[in-house]
């Protein structure tokens, strides 16, 4: 890293935190990443951008990312309008501390990129949708067949929730213990 280069993003870094002190919009996610959100939570329309510096910042434009989870709902059209319009003015301020001029560039630009987005939330990819009748097609199951015999035995296994009754494995310890006989114990006097 270019020494020029870090003292640059240091002394914007600081900038950044004292301008943005309490707007809820600007998050700081690492010492080189920040995001800014436009729009409210509940409008189709609202989107987070993020910036990240890269080692030659601002010698080189940063990274723009729109692709967050947050952004699920903007469609990709959207998205590469806004990243082109982004990229474009950061050309403008190469060798100059620039992601405040862009948050605010995109403040004054925001609606107008928007304006493609759909206002109800839209699915880019729509997958074929089609019914067969084919009797091809159907997946049959086959039933096991069990004799009248077979389902009785079955049936007098379980309880009527279909399980095993309570204690069916307990041994009887009375007759057990008749089985294996008594041991003599001899009480000597």
């Amino acid at each position: 890293m270019d020494e020029d280069c870090s003292v640059l993003q240091e002394e914007e870094r600081e900038a950044l935190l004292s301008i943005y002190d309490g707007d809820e919009a600007f998050k700081q996610v690492s010492p080189t990443v920040y995001q800014y959100k436009y729009g409210e939570d509940s409008d189709n329309k609202s989107f987070l951008l993020e910036v990240e510096w890269h080692n030659n910042y601002p010698n080189e434009a940063p990274k723009i990312n729109l692709d967050m989870f947050y952004n699920k709902h903007i469609v990709s059209s959207v998205k590469e309008i806004i990243k082109d319009k982004i990229s474009k003015e950061a050309d403008h301020y190469l060798g100059e501390s620039m992601t405040f001029t862009l948050f605010e560039f995109l403040k004054d630009f925001a609606e107008e990129l928007v304006a493609n987005q759909p206002d109800k939330e839209v699915t880019e990819s729509i997958t074929k949708l089609s019914i067969d009748d084919d009797e091809s097609t159907k997946k049959t199951t086959k039933k096991e067949i069990m004799s009248k015999a077979q389902k009785r035995k079955q049936w007098d296994r379980l309880d009527s929730k279909g399980e095993k009754p309570r204690g069916y494995d307990w041994i009887d310890v009375v007759k057990h213990l008749s089985q294996t006989g008594s041991s003599k114990v001899e009480i000597s006097t």
